[in-house]
Formats: structure tokens, C-alpha cells, sequence
């Protein structure tokens, strides 16, 4: 299936701190465009903000790919 983005699944994330530590605890949100348009939540430890929403679009494209195989 090729679509649109051709072939790319496009998403964007916003993180929240929800803990603070050493390593702390992030809420990343996690939407896409058609014709993945579906939104998820993930709990991460990372570092930094910036890591945490690089490995959120991670799981959220990993995700999509599972689904796009399945169809």
C-alpha cells in the first residue's frame, strides 16, 4: 500500500514531564496524519524531553507499520 506521504507515516508528539529523578518519568502524545491518523500514549524513562519524543514517534511508527502490514 503507498500512500499519500509516499509510504512514510508522519507523526507528531508533545511530552510532559509527569516525574522529576535522575531519569525522569514522560507522558508523550503521539498523533499521526491520514492515513495513520490515530493517537497514542506512552509512559517513557528517558533523559531528556527530546529523547522521550524521538522514542515515542519510534513506537508510534512501529506500531503503524504493524497495522499497515496486517491490511
Amino acid at each position: 500500500m503507498e500512500d499519500d506521504a509516499g509510504g512514510r507515516i508522519l507523526a507528531s508528539a508533545m511530552v510532559e514531564k509527569i516525574r522529576s529523578g535522575s531519569v525522569p518519568l514522560w507522558e508523550v502524545e503521539v498523533w499521526g496524519e491520514p492515513p495513520f491518523a490515530h493517537r497514542r500514549v506512552y509512559i517513557l524513562e528517558l533523559k531528556t524531553d527530546n529523547l522521550a519524543a524521538h522514542e515515542g514517534i519510534r513506537l508510534f511508527v512501529e506500531e503503524m507499520e504493524c497495522l499497515r502490514e496486517a491490511e
